[in-house]
Formats: C-alpha cells, structure tokens, sequence
C-alpha cells in the first residue's frame, strides 16, 4: 500500500472526529447571549480537544513525509491511534457537560495518553520498518516532548481526583507544548 492511502484515510477519519464534535454542541433554544452561557464549558473542552486533533494531524502529516514503505504493522499501528482519537468526541463531550467534574477529566486525561502512547508506537513502528539510519529516527532524536507529554499526562490523571483544575492545566500545557509545529522532521527532509 501507498503512504498515500493511509495518509487519505487517516485524514478523513480525523476530518469525521472534528465534524462529530462540533455536531455534540447543541444550540441552545433561547436567543438572548445569556442563553450560551451554560454552553461555556462545553466550548472549552470542544477547543482543547480540537487543538489535540489539529496536533495530531499537524505531526502525522509531517511524519508521513519520511515513510518510504507501509507494512501491515505501520497499518495497523496507525488504526491504534485513529482508534484512541475516535474517542476523544465522546470523552470532549462528556467533559464539557459535566463542567470538568473529576471522573470526565481522568477519562480525558486516559484517552490523550493512550492516543499519544499509540503516536509513539506508530513512530516506533515506522522506525523499525524503515531502519535505524532513517529520516524519522533521525529528526526525532531524544524526542524529549514525546517522552515528557506522558508524564504530564498521569500527573493531571492523578490530579483529576484532587484538584480538576490541576489537571486541566496539565493537558492544557501539554497542548502548548506541542501548539507550535515540530521542526524536527522538516529539518531533516531539507538537509
């Protein structure tokens, strides 16, 4: 199969999960601004999650530049993370409608480890495909956001049961870490 394909695929899986979540904001039934008031964190959660997304796309886009071959393994590597991002709408939602309340922010807070867990593995999965001297190994390097965003991430699960606000802020900062595009691999690919 053509990175092509998978990259087409992959596109449309996350175009799907952005439209599913702004579908989940209901309008409200009066007509007066006072009337979207209650729909503030449902907002919120909907930007956070939708920044996440845009991530994701961003740094998938850039890591599909250095794919030469794609196997059943980097296939089924890269339905793992599309698995782990189908559910960010659902956890978005729940979030929002219960105003950050404990349990929806730990499940939040799962679902971004486990869909950047999956990130790491798809990356692991094409270096080992395409070799140890590849352009990919090469641009990620030590990857120290990759390994630093996982842990942010237990502590703002851990924190979900004793301070959500505490947790927020730590998805909230792993989101700004990684706002500003990875240079990395564009780096590599001029070189």
């Amino acid at each position: 199969m053509t990175k092509g394909r998978m990259e087409a695929f992959s596109d449309g899986v996350l175009a799907i999960i952005i439209t599913i979540m702004v579908l989940e904001i209901k309008v409200p039934h009066g007509e007066e601004f006072t009337d979207l008031v209650p729909l503030i964190p449902v907002f919120l959660s909907y930007v956070l999650s939708f920044i996440y997304l845009g991530i994701y796309w961003n740094n998938h886009h850039h890591m599909m530049h250095t794919v030469k071959k794609v196997t059943g393994k980097v296939l089924w590597a890269n339905l793992h993370l599309l698995f782990w991002l189908s559910l960010v709408p659902f956890v978005t939602g729940w979030m929002g409608e219960n105003h950050f309340a404990e349990n929806p922010i730990a499940l939040y807070g799962v679902i971004l480890l486990m869909a950047a867990l999956a990130y790491f593995y798809l990356q692991y999965t094409i270096i080992k495909t395409q070799g140890e001297d590849s352009v990919l190994k090469k641009a990620v390097g030590k990857d120290l956001k990759g390994k630093l965003s996982p842990i942010l991430y237990l502590i703002g699960i851990a924190f979900a049961w004793i301070t959500p606000w505490v947790s927020g802020a730590m998805f909230v900062l792993v989101a700004l870490i990684w706002l500003i595009p990875d240079k990395r691999i564009e780096r590599m690919l001029e070189g």
